[in-house]
């Protein structure tokens, strides 16, 4: 199965090709350009340089969000359309999913955190977070996706954040290091490096298949977490959202 995955949840993104659980490429986005400037002439790029075209494409993957609304839209309806009109489906991933997949293999015996917050930064202040825990070479979500300011996450979570070592990854563990360490001493293990998240989406999709989570191109749905801006002003001037 050829698998072309897209993550346009950060302002670089990514793109991955994978072949039967096999990855061909991984390219990463030009931060200095938008990705509409960048799609789909990236994909078509990818394409090229391994001599295939749309139609040997069988499934797409894409991150669904939290992230950028524009990158959201932008990312989630190009897949739209290729699929659509190759007559393909697509595997929505969570884009905190992918990052803690993209993280690395889950712990071990040797006494790796047997915890993992994926964090992505929300800017404003917050953080996107969801927490997972080791399971096998997994890592099973054991919260539900959040936005809101670091210290509200943690207190959100402190019940089941245990005594341990707790592993935090993504850009807002880079961004929010210090508060980490301030909260938690040790006890915390921030990454500080950022991974792509299209090989995990192209991963993901690929058991998506056969757990069923493969849909038409028209049944994928943005993952916001955080309320649009205009619903919010809204509510503010104290309008009904129409």
């Amino acid at each position: 199965m050829l698998i072309l995955a897209l993550d346009t949840t950060t302002r670089a993104g990514s793109l991955a090709l994978a072949l039967d659980g096999r990855l061909l490429e991984i390219a990463e986005g030009d931060p200095g350009l938008t990705h509409a400037a960048r799609l789909p002439g990236g994909i078509l790029d990818l394409l090229a340089r391994h001599h295939l075209t749309l139609r040997d494409l069988d499934l797409y993957g894409v991150a669904v969000g939290p992230g950028s609304f524009t990158g959201l839209r932008i990312g989630i309806a190009t897949i739209q359309g290729l699929a659509f009109a190759n007559g393909r489906q697509v595997v929505g991933v969570s884009a905190l999913d992918a990052l803690a997949e993209a993280a690395g293999q889950a712990a071990d015996a040797g006494g790796a955190p047997a915890l993992r917050a994926a964090w992505m930064d929300a800017q404003r202040g917050e953080v996107y977070g969801r927490l997972y825990r080791a399971a096998g070479e997994a890592w099973l979500p054991v919260t539900e996706p959040v936005v809101a300011r670091p210290s509200e996450v943690l207190d959100a979570w402190s019940d089941g954040l245990g005594d341990g070592p707790v592993e935090f990854v993504g850009d807002g563990a880079v961004v929010y290091r210090e508060h980490l360490a301030e909260a938690f001493g040790n006890r915390a293990r921030p990454s500080y490096t950022v991974p792509p998240l299209a090989p995990a989406i192209a991963i993901m999709a690929a058991r998506g298949v056969a757990t069923g989570l493969a849909v038409t191109p028209d049944a994928i749905r943005p993952l916001y977490v955080r309320r649009p801006d205009a619903e919010l002003a809204r509510e503010r001037k104290g309008q009904r959202p129409r």
